[in-house]
C-alpha cells in the first residue's frame, strides 16, 4: 500500500514513517527540506510546502491513506502565516484525496483546539471550540480539524486525533528548549505547580495514529470523529518538567511566578512584539501563561473504545528511555529546531 506522512521528517511524522516501513508499506513525505535519513529507509521524498496545491497534489498522487501530520506551530507570528499552511494546506490535502481516489485520511490535530484559558479536567470529546483564541495556532487547527471532519464521506473517510503534549528521544523543540533554558536558570513555575497535565510518549503518539487508521473505512465508529491522545497518567506539570529535566542532569525549577503576573508579562511583550515588528517568539505570551498555570488532562474511553487504543510506554519507562537517550547523544549536541515539520 501506499501511503503519504505530511511532514515525515518532524518528530510525530518521523515515527510514522519507520512504524509504516517496518510494515513493509510503500511510504511517502511530504516536506519543506531534503531528507536524506528517509531517503536510506526506502522512503520516496516530495520537497514542497503545504500551501502549494501542485506540491500537495504530486505527494498524494496513486496513495490509498494520507497521514497529514505537518503544521505550523508556535506561539507567535502572522495569522495569514498560520492560515496558509494549517487551514490552505489542510484544504489542499483533502482536496488532492479527493481527486486522487485517496479513501482514508489521518489528520493530527491538537486538544489546544478547544482551550478556552481555564482548567481542562478530564473533559471529553464533547467539549466545544472557544468563542476565542489567546494565538493563531489553535484557531487555525481547530478550522482545518472542522474541514477534515466535515470531509469526511462516501468517498474519503477522515478522522482528527488531538495528542496532547508529545515528547520522548528525537524530539528537537520541546525537551532541547526545556534543557537550554534550565540551564541557563531561565525557567520559573507558573502558578502554585498543582495543575495536572497530562502529556503524550512519542511511541504511544505513532501508534495511535497507525490504530486510527487500521480501524477506519467509510461508515466506521472512528469515520469524521475527533480523538483525545495521551498516556492517561495527569501528573503536576513541574513534576513532570522537573524529571525531563533530571534525565539531562539539570537541576529542577525551583523559582516560581504567579500564574496572574506571568500573563500580565506575556500580554506587555505580546504588546511590545506588535509595535516594534519583531518576529521572534516572545519569552512569554498570554496563551504560554495560561497552559504552563491550568489543568490539561482528558478523557481517553472514545479511543479505548473506538481505536482500541491504549497507551504502551508508561510515563516512568518514557523517561528511562529518554535519559538513555541523552546520554548517547550527548548533552551538549541537543539542539532546538524548526518548528515547522
Amino acid at each position: 500500500m501506499r501511503v503519504l506522512v505530511t511532514g515525515g521528517n518532524g518528530f510525530l511524522g518521523k515515527a510514522i514513517v519507520e512504524r509504516l516501513v517496518d510494515r513493509g508499506e510503500q511510504v511517502c513525505s511530504l516536506q519543506r527540506s531534503d531528507t536524506p535519513e528517509l531517503k536510506a529507509r526506502g522512503v520516496e521524498c516530495f520537497r514542497g510546502n503545504l500551501g502549494d496545491a501542485a506540491a500537495v497534489d504530486q505527494a498524494v498522487t496513486g496513495c490509498e491513506l494520507v497521514f497529514h501530520v505537518a503544521a505550523k506551530a508556535g506561539v507567535w507570528g502572522r495569522y495569514e502565516d498560520y492560515h496558509r499552511i494549517n487551514v490552505v494546506g489542510t484544504e489542499n490535502v483533502i482536496n488532492a484525496c479527493r481527486r486522487h481516489g485517496v479513501s482514508r485520511l489521518v489528520y493530527t490535530s491538537s486538544p489546544s483546539v478547544v482551550f478556552n484559558g481555564k482548567d481542562e479536567t478530564g473533559i471529553d470529546e464533547s467539549a466545544p471550540y472557544p468563542d476565542h483564541y489567546l494565538t493563531h495556532y489553535p484557531q487555525t487547527k481547530a478550522l482545518a480539524e472542522q474541514r477534515v471532519i466535515a470531509a469526511n464521506g462516501a468517498d474519503l473517510a477522515t478522522v482528527a486525533l488531538r495528542p496532547h503534549l508529545i515528547w520522548g528521544p528525537g524530539d528537537n523543540h520541546l525537551i532541547p528548549r526545556l534543557i537550554q533554558r534550565g540551564r541557563a536558570g531561565e525557567l520559573r513555575r507558573v502558578g502554585d505547580g498543582r495543575n495536572l497535565v497530562d502529556a503524550t510518549y512519542i511511541d504511544n503518539a505513532a501508534d495511535a495514529h497507525l490504530l486510527a487508521a487500521d480501524h477506519l473505512t467509510q461508515g466506521s465508529g472512528c469515520a469524521g470523529k475527533v480523538y483525545f491522545i495521551s498516556n492517561g497518567e495527569p501528573l503536576p506539570l513541574w513534576d513532570l518538567i522537573n524529571r525531563i529535566l533530571g534525565c539531562a542532569n539539570v537541576a529542577p525549577v525551583t523559582r516560581s511566578v504567579s500564574a496572574n503576573v506571568a500573563y500580565a508579562a506575556g500580554a506587555a511583550m505580546e504588546l511590545v512584539y506588535k509595535l516594534t515588528g519583531r518576529e521572534d517568539e516572545p519569552r512569554m505570551t498570554r496563551f504560554v501563561a495560561r497552559q504552563l498555570s491550568t489543568s490539561h488532562w482528558f478523557r481517553l474511553d472514545a479511543a479505548r473504545r473506538d481505536l482500541n487504543y491504549v497507551p504502551q510506554v508508561t510515563v516512568d519507562e518514557g523517561l528511562r528511555r529518554l535519559a538513555r537517550h541523552l546520554s548517547d547523544v550527548g548533552l551538549d549536541r541537543v539542539e532546538v529546531g524548526n518548528k515547522h515539520a
